[in-house]
């Protein structure tokens, strides 16, 4: 495919013409596609497609007009495509030049490789500028020589992160170091080994970076978190996601013939972005994804241990509870080092503010946030969001009512007593729907029944105070294997299953400790002490409870126990009806149904 040629020189003839909306004619290669979605709660604002566009010379970005997003989502522009430019604009932003495409044509779609060897436009004409006696011809020059620039400054031939894949030999990256992770060894059949990783930003994108046995040796001491680094001639592959979070298809294998050297002079390499979601917005996040957060310390537990059932060994844990403006709670979970380490790395801050980057959103409980390898965690870090959180606790969250995640009513039904009305599913839809067949992910559903029936036996079980895990009896005290301590005495907590009904069907449901003294009415403890006086009271307690209606908000999902499959239905909240406002609802239900006819 030698006989592909691009207009040479384009680039530079788009950026210097200075009219508002120009004939292209030009053939450029496009080296990267990257989608922006939409912020915008507006449904007319849509998501647009970002370009690195190339010349064979330079390099720029461009954006992508939207009437043209077919061509990417219908699989003719892909990344190395070839396009001749019909029409185009151009725009200025924080000093960069970006074209806008208006109209193109796709000249090639499969192209295997990158032509040429082009450099960051931008970069060039900034380095132009402050040196007058470079002319204009100087951008078709070649790059100078590496021993010829002085070390730590900008070079002219760096390639942006977006644009890397495992089609180019031979490149250069300029990034920020916005996590390092710490060594880790491993033993097999094969031998012993080594590793540790970085994630790497600049303007375009982020990328993870992995190192290797003697690698490791040789950048360990080298690259350091919030330090700019040129890097090259390490190896681009295939993203491994079962480890690697970032938005990135790709990954770098540091080896020990690679590169890496300190830049100086970093002001236009960006510090760490963040894209944060308040915690009552968690329950818009898909389970097992990640996001940002930024909260409050309201407290956390000491490091316990856990064995891990992926590799049967030792892990230690530490619970945080974080809070924010939105008055909701959400627990954060740390692992190992981190877990460790944490009390000194708030240094004696009862209440620091600490905005995590890339944690994983659990639907446990309803949500919940767990540490990755590739999580980043800063303690009081100075950005505008922690300015306003830090003067939200002062001066109202310190004495806010904070609400649990697990007990918060759902986002659609804010200032009512539950889910709106045309949330909720009857139980024969949730079952005739396959509901919560999934074997890989859980479902959720709203419905309103009343209780048939509650198990007694193992409706609550003794729990430790601090972890919540179950104690064993040993004489006068009990013991909690997973904090390694005596307690004189446990707190019972509710784990009770109780069978549900409405006019169309029944289905057993699972409930926890809120759940429980929710529809019971009382303390686990409570009930304890009133099954010990009176078997009789404690059998009327429970029937007291049969036969009440709620709305439950359900998590449904597939499990296998003794070789059974069946779906599990778990109550995560419980509201009591409203009989005067349903009936209400109904009235409005049936007056819409009229007025349309």
């Amino acid at each position: 495919m030698t006989d592909l040629e691009l207009s040479s020189g384009a680039i530079e003839r788009m950026m210097q013409i200075e009219k508002s909306k120009l004939s292209g004619d030009a053939t450029c290669q496009v080296l990267s596609i990257k989608k922006l979605e939409a912020k915008s709660q507006n449904p007319t604002v849509n998501d647009r497609y970002r370009l690195v566009l190339s010349d064979g010379v330079h390099y720029i970005q461009a954006m992508l007009s939207t009437h043209l997003k077919p061509l990417v989502e219908e699989g003719q522009l892909e990344r190395n495509s070839i396009i001749y430019i019909v029409q185009f604009t151009k725009n200025m932003v924080q000093d960069r030049g970006i074209i806008i495409l208006l109209n193109i044509q796709v000249v090639q779609t499969h192209v295997p490789y990158r032509i040429g060897n082009p450099q960051n436009y931008d970069t060039v004409a900034k380095a132009e500028s402050t040196e007058p006696s470079i002319g204009a011809q100087a951008l078709h020059a070649p790059a100078p020589a590496r021993t010829g620039a002085p070390q730590g400054a900008p070079r002219k031939d760096t390639f942006p992160i977006e644009s890397l894949s495992p089609y180019q030999n031979k490149w250069m990256i300029r990034a920020r170091v916005t996590h390092k992770s710490d060594v880790k060894h491993w033993s097999n059949a094969r031998g012993d080994g080594k590793l540790f990783s970085v994630n790497l930003l600049d303007q375009s994108g982020e990328i993870r970076a992995t190192a290797f046995n003697d690698a490791v040796d040789r950048f360990y001491p080298i690259l350091q978190e919030n330090g700019v680094y040129y890097i090259s001639k390490a190896k681009v592959n295939i993203a491994k996601k079962q480890f690697n979070t970032l938005n990135n298809e790709y990954e770098i294998t540091l080896e020990s013939s690679s590169e890496v050297e300190p830049c100086n002079e970093a002001s236009d390499v960006p510090e760490v972005k963040y894209n944060f979601c308040a915690i009552n917005q968690l329950d818009t996040v898909e389970p097992n994804q990640t996001t940002d957060v930024i909260a409050i310390l309201d407290s956390y537990s000491e490091v316990s241990e856990i064995t891990s059932k992926a590799t049967q060994r030792q892990v230690k844990k530490r619970e945080l509870t974080l809070i924010d403006s939105s008055n909701t709670s959400v627990r954060l979970t740390l692992w190992g080092q981190q877990a460790e380490n944490f009390e000194q790395s708030i240094a004696g801050d009862p209440k620091p503010v600490i905005a995590f980057k890339g944690v994983k959103v659990s639907d446990f409980g309803g949500r919940s946030l767990s540490m990755f390898s590739s999580s980043t965690m800063t303690i009081n870090p100075d950005i505008p969001e922690s300015h306003g959180l830090r003067g939200w606790y002062e001066n109202e969250g310190s004495t806010a009512q904070i609400q649990g995640f697990s007990a918060k009513v759902d986002s659609g039904a804010a200032g009512t007593s539950g889910p709106r009305p045309d949330e909720r599913r009857t139980l024969v839809e949730v079952k005739d729907s396959s509901i919560g067949t999934s074997a890989e992910r859980a479902d959720y559903f709203n419905s309103r029944a009343s209780i048939l029936y509650i198990r007694p036996n193992s409706l609550y079980y003794p729990a430790c105070p601090t972890c919540n895990k179950k104690v064993v009896d040993v004489g006068d005290e009990w013991r909690c294997e997973k904090c390694d301590k005596v307690w004189e005495a446990p707190v019972r907590r509710y784990i009770f299953s109780a069978n549900v009904a409405d006019y169309t069907e029944q289905i057993w449901i699972s409930g926890f400790d809120e759940i429980g003294q929710e529809i019971i009415g009382m303390t686990a403890d409570e009930l304890d002490a009133i099954r010990n006086e009176n078997e009789g009271e404690f059998k009327a307690v429970l029937n007291r409870a049969v036969g009440k209606m709620y709305t439950f908000s359900c998590r449904a999902k597939q499990d296998t126990f003794n070789d059974t499959t069946r779906t599990r239905y778990t109550v995560t909240k419980a509201f009591p009806v409203d009989f005067a406002k349903a009936g209400h609802d109904l009235v409005d239900a049936i007056n819409a149904l009229q007025n349309k006819s």
